[in-house]
């Protein structure tokens, strides 16, 4: 265990149980999307380049627009 992870984890002892349980909730839950996204991208690597492919050919043509958060 790194010496960063043994400072957050002596850190949420101090919290109460359903502090700790909370974190421990949100921590599991990215933990398991994350899990989702790298099966999901290694069943599909040759999709996701001809996706990525399709969006660059775009943005070379001009059909392509720069964001703008304030519009979203």
């Amino acid at each position: 265990m790194t010496e960063l992870l043994e400072r957050v984890i002596a850190r949420l002892k101090t919290l109460s149980s359903s502090e700790q349980d909370a974190i421990a909730t949100m921590i599991l839950e990215e933990l398991e999307d994350e899990r989702l996204w790298n099966e999901s991208f290694a069943r599909s690597p040759d999709l996701l380049a001809q996706l990525a492919a399709e969006a660059m050919a775009e943005h070379r043509a001009g059909k392509t627009q720069e964001l703008d958060p304030e519009t979203l």
